[in-house]
Protein backbone atom coordinates (compact mmCIF):
# COMPACT_ATOMS: atom_id res chain seq x y z
CA UNK A 1 0.00 0.00 0.00
CA UNK A 2 1.07 3.28 -1.15
CA UNK A 3 1.62 6.24 1.33
CA UNK A 4 -1.23 8.25 -1.00
CA UNK A 5 -3.85 5.12 -0.37
CA UNK A 6 -2.91 4.97 3.12
CA UNK A 7 -3.24 8.65 4.20
CA UNK A 8 -6.72 8.74 1.81
CA UNK A 9 -7.89 6.24 4.01
CA UNK A 10 -6.83 8.33 7.19
CA UNK A 11 -9.09 10.84 5.93
CA UNK A 12 -12.04 8.44 4.61
CA UNK A 13 -12.30 7.33 8.83
CA UNK A 14 -11.52 11.32 10.20
CA UNK A 15 -14.62 11.96 7.82
CA UNK A 16 -16.71 9.26 8.76
CA UNK A 17 -16.16 9.70 12.35
CA UNK A 18 -16.94 13.35 12.12
CA UNK A 19 -20.21 13.07 10.45
CA UNK A 20 -21.32 10.22 12.56
CA UNK A 21 -20.01 12.67 15.67
CA UNK A 22 -22.35 15.54 14.39
CA UNK A 23 -25.15 13.18 13.59
CA UNK A 24 -25.03 12.46 17.65
CA UNK A 25 -25.14 15.93 18.69
CA UNK A 26 -27.95 16.63 15.95
CA UNK A 27 -29.91 13.60 17.62
CA UNK A 28 -29.02 14.44 21.09
CA UNK A 29 -31.15 17.85 21.55
CA UNK A 30 -34.28 15.60 19.94
CA UNK A 31 -33.70 12.88 22.51
CA UNK A 32 -33.58 15.42 25.28
CA UNK A 33 -36.47 17.37 24.23
CA UNK A 34 -38.65 14.07 23.82
CA UNK A 35 -37.33 13.01 27.86
CA UNK A 36 -38.57 16.63 28.60
CA UNK A 37 -41.57 16.09 27.24
CA UNK A 38 -42.34 12.80 28.75
CA UNK A 39 -41.62 13.95 32.01
CA UNK A 40 -43.51 16.95 31.48
CA UNK A 41 -46.51 14.54 30.59
CA UNK A 42 -46.27 12.49 33.52
CA UNK A 43 -46.09 14.94 36.32
CA UNK A 44 -49.54 16.33 34.47
CA UNK A 45 -51.19 12.51 34.75
CA UNK A 46 -49.76 12.76 38.52
CA UNK A 47 -51.57 15.98 38.87
CA UNK A 48 -54.86 14.97 37.16
CA UNK A 49 -54.62 12.05 39.61
CA UNK A 50 -54.46 13.51 42.84
CA UNK A 51 -57.52 14.36 44.30
CA UNK A 52 -57.89 18.59 44.69
CA UNK A 53 -57.99 19.39 48.07
CA UNK A 54 -61.95 21.04 49.42
CA UNK A 55 -61.87 24.74 50.02
CA UNK A 56 -63.44 25.42 53.22
CA UNK A 57 -66.46 26.52 52.89
CA UNK A 58 -68.30 28.62 55.50
CA UNK A 59 -71.90 28.31 55.38
CA UNK A 60 -72.80 30.56 58.23
CA UNK A 61 -72.19 33.31 55.52
CA UNK A 62 -74.23 31.33 52.53
CA UNK A 63 -77.75 32.86 52.51
CA UNK A 64 -78.86 29.40 50.60
CA UNK A 65 -76.69 26.87 50.27
CA UNK A 66 -77.37 23.69 47.74
CA UNK A 67 -76.99 23.43 44.31
CA UNK A 68 -81.17 23.14 43.66
CA UNK A 69 -81.36 26.23 44.71
CA UNK A 70 -83.35 28.87 42.31
CA UNK A 71 -82.11 32.61 41.64
CA UNK A 72 -83.81 35.60 43.19
CA UNK A 73 -86.11 37.73 41.50
CA UNK A 74 -84.81 40.58 39.59
CA UNK A 75 -85.15 43.71 42.39
CA UNK A 76 -86.41 46.10 39.97
CA UNK A 77 -88.99 43.56 38.31
CA UNK A 78 -89.95 42.86 42.37
CA UNK A 79 -90.45 46.93 43.18
CA UNK A 80 -92.57 46.51 39.89
CA UNK A 81 -94.62 43.42 41.46
CA UNK A 82 -94.72 45.23 44.93
CA UNK A 83 -96.31 48.95 43.23
CA UNK A 84 -98.79 46.79 41.94
CA UNK A 85 -99.82 44.70 44.73
CA UNK A 86 -99.82 48.18 46.72
CA UNK A 87 -102.35 49.53 44.22
CA UNK A 88 -104.95 46.44 44.12
CA UNK A 89 -104.47 46.57 48.13
CA UNK A 90 -106.04 50.17 48.21
CA UNK A 91 -108.19 49.63 44.72
CA UNK A 92 -110.25 46.17 46.24
CA UNK A 93 -110.33 47.32 50.25
CA UNK A 94 -109.69 50.27 50.48
CA UNK A 95 -106.31 50.19 52.45
CA UNK A 96 -102.81 50.05 51.79
CA UNK A 97 -100.18 47.63 53.30
CA UNK A 98 -98.95 46.75 56.48
CA UNK A 99 -96.91 44.29 58.66
CA UNK A 100 -96.18 46.46 62.02
CA UNK A 101 -99.81 46.81 63.31
CA UNK A 102 -100.89 43.01 62.56
CA UNK A 103 -97.94 41.05 65.06
CA UNK A 104 -98.58 44.68 67.49
CA UNK A 105 -102.47 43.41 67.63
CA UNK A 106 -101.67 39.88 67.98
CA UNK A 107 -99.03 41.19 70.72
CA UNK A 108 -102.08 42.87 72.56
CA UNK A 109 -104.26 38.99 72.07
CA UNK A 110 -102.33 37.34 73.78
CA UNK A 111 -102.03 40.16 76.65
CA UNK A 112 -105.92 40.46 76.86
CA UNK A 113 -105.55 36.62 77.48
CA UNK A 114 -103.69 37.07 80.33
CA UNK A 115 -103.98 39.97 81.75
CA UNK A 116 -107.50 41.01 80.55
CA UNK A 117 -107.71 43.96 83.72
CA UNK A 118 -104.34 45.48 82.79
CA UNK A 119 -105.76 45.66 78.86
CA UNK A 120 -108.57 47.59 79.92
CA UNK A 121 -106.39 50.02 82.14
CA UNK A 122 -103.81 51.19 79.74
CA UNK A 123 -105.42 53.70 77.26
CA UNK A 124 -103.28 52.41 74.65
CA UNK A 125 -104.56 48.55 74.57
CA UNK A 126 -108.45 49.68 75.04
CA UNK A 127 -107.85 51.44 71.79
CA UNK A 128 -107.05 47.39 70.10
CA UNK A 129 -108.89 45.45 72.84
CA UNK A 130 -110.65 47.15 75.01
CA UNK A 131 -113.90 45.60 76.91
CA UNK A 132 -115.07 43.16 74.33
CA UNK A 133 -113.44 44.11 71.74
CA UNK A 134 -111.32 41.11 69.59
CA UNK A 135 -107.53 42.72 68.67
CA UNK A 136 -107.22 40.17 66.01
CA UNK A 137 -110.55 41.55 64.29
CA UNK A 138 -109.25 43.30 62.01
CA UNK A 139 -107.69 43.08 58.36
CA UNK A 140 -104.67 43.77 59.42
CA UNK A 141 -103.77 40.40 61.38
CA UNK A 142 -105.22 38.56 57.86
CA UNK A 143 -102.52 40.38 55.76
CA UNK A 144 -99.63 39.68 58.67
CA UNK A 145 -100.85 36.24 58.62
CA UNK A 146 -100.70 36.23 54.89
CA UNK A 147 -97.44 37.87 54.60
CA UNK A 148 -95.86 35.09 56.74
CA UNK A 149 -97.61 32.03 54.56
CA UNK A 150 -96.60 33.76 51.22
CA UNK A 151 -92.69 33.34 52.75
CA UNK A 152 -93.01 30.58 53.15
CA UNK A 153 -94.47 28.88 49.99
CA UNK A 154 -91.95 31.23 47.89
CA UNK A 155 -89.15 29.93 49.79
CA UNK A 156 -90.11 26.00 49.13
CA UNK A 157 -90.73 27.00 45.50
CA UNK A 158 -87.25 28.59 45.17
CA UNK A 159 -85.97 25.69 47.68
CA UNK A 160 -84.65 28.00 49.74
CA UNK A 161 -86.22 26.85 52.67
CA UNK A 162 -83.47 26.10 55.82
CA UNK A 163 -82.48 26.32 59.23
CA UNK A 164 -79.62 28.75 59.42
CA UNK A 165 -77.97 31.78 60.95
CA UNK A 166 -76.68 34.34 58.37
CA UNK A 167 -73.76 36.21 59.54
CA UNK A 168 -70.56 37.40 59.24
CA UNK A 169 -67.37 35.53 59.60
CA UNK A 170 -66.17 37.78 62.57
CA UNK A 171 -69.06 37.02 64.78
CA UNK A 172 -70.19 33.82 66.32
CA UNK A 173 -74.60 32.82 65.89
CA UNK A 174 -74.97 33.82 69.65
CA UNK A 175 -73.86 37.31 68.77
CA UNK A 176 -75.78 37.47 65.27
CA UNK A 177 -78.86 36.74 67.38
CA UNK A 178 -78.40 39.37 70.05
CA UNK A 179 -77.84 42.21 67.48
CA UNK A 180 -80.78 40.69 65.27
CA UNK A 181 -83.34 40.94 68.33
CA UNK A 182 -82.04 44.09 69.95
CA UNK A 183 -82.56 45.66 66.47
CA UNK A 184 -86.22 43.92 65.98
CA UNK A 185 -86.80 45.61 69.27
CA UNK A 186 -85.69 49.47 68.20
CA UNK A 187 -87.66 48.96 64.78
CA UNK A 188 -90.92 48.01 66.06
CA UNK A 189 -90.78 50.56 69.12
CA UNK A 190 -89.83 52.95 65.95
CA UNK A 191 -92.77 51.87 64.26
CA UNK A 192 -95.37 52.39 67.14
CA UNK A 193 -93.57 55.74 67.34
CA UNK A 194 -93.97 56.75 63.92
CA UNK A 195 -97.39 55.08 63.55
CA UNK A 196 -96.21 52.35 61.26
CA UNK A 197 -93.39 50.79 59.59
CA UNK A 198 -91.81 50.82 55.86
CA UNK A 199 -94.55 48.57 54.34
CA UNK A 200 -97.68 50.98 56.27
CA UNK A 201 -96.12 54.21 56.71
CA UNK A 202 -93.46 54.23 53.73
CA UNK A 203 -95.31 52.76 50.99
CA UNK A 204 -98.46 53.09 51.74
CA UNK A 205 -98.43 56.63 53.20
CA UNK A 206 -95.51 57.64 50.58
CA UNK A 207 -98.42 56.60 47.80
CA UNK A 208 -101.31 58.91 48.93
CA UNK A 209 -98.32 61.22 48.86
CA UNK A 210 -98.31 61.88 52.41
CA UNK A 211 -95.78 64.55 53.85
CA UNK A 212 -95.07 62.67 57.06
CA UNK A 213 -94.23 59.29 55.33
CA UNK A 214 -91.57 60.80 53.32
CA UNK A 215 -90.36 62.42 56.07
CA UNK A 216 -90.19 58.88 57.66
CA UNK A 217 -88.79 57.51 54.55
CA UNK A 218 -86.19 59.68 53.82
CA UNK A 219 -84.63 59.65 57.94
CA UNK A 220 -85.35 55.45 57.39
CA UNK A 221 -83.18 55.47 54.45
CA UNK A 222 -80.52 57.66 56.34
CA UNK A 223 -80.82 56.12 59.21
CA UNK A 224 -80.15 52.21 57.75
CA UNK A 225 -77.46 53.39 55.68
CA UNK A 226 -75.41 54.93 58.79
CA UNK A 227 -75.68 51.75 60.80
CA UNK A 228 -75.42 49.73 57.59
CA UNK A 229 -71.48 51.36 57.76
CA UNK A 230 -70.91 51.40 61.54
CA UNK A 231 -72.13 47.24 61.49
CA UNK A 232 -70.94 46.23 58.80
CA UNK A 233 -68.47 44.04 60.39
CA UNK A 234 -71.78 41.80 60.80
CA UNK A 235 -71.64 40.90 57.32
CA UNK A 236 -67.86 40.88 56.04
Amino acid sequence: MTTSDSETMDTEKAGTAAADEAATEAVAPDEAAGVDQAATEAAAVDDAAEPEAPQPVDSAITPHAGPKARAFVNPYLGGVFMGIVLFLAFFLTGNGLGASGGLNRMIIWAIDLVAPQHVDRVSYFIHYAGGNKNALDHWIVLMTIGILVGGFVSGFIGRRVNLETVRGPRITDHQRWMFAILGGVIAGFGARMARGCTSGQGLSGGATLSVGSWAFLMAFFVGAYALAYALRRLWT
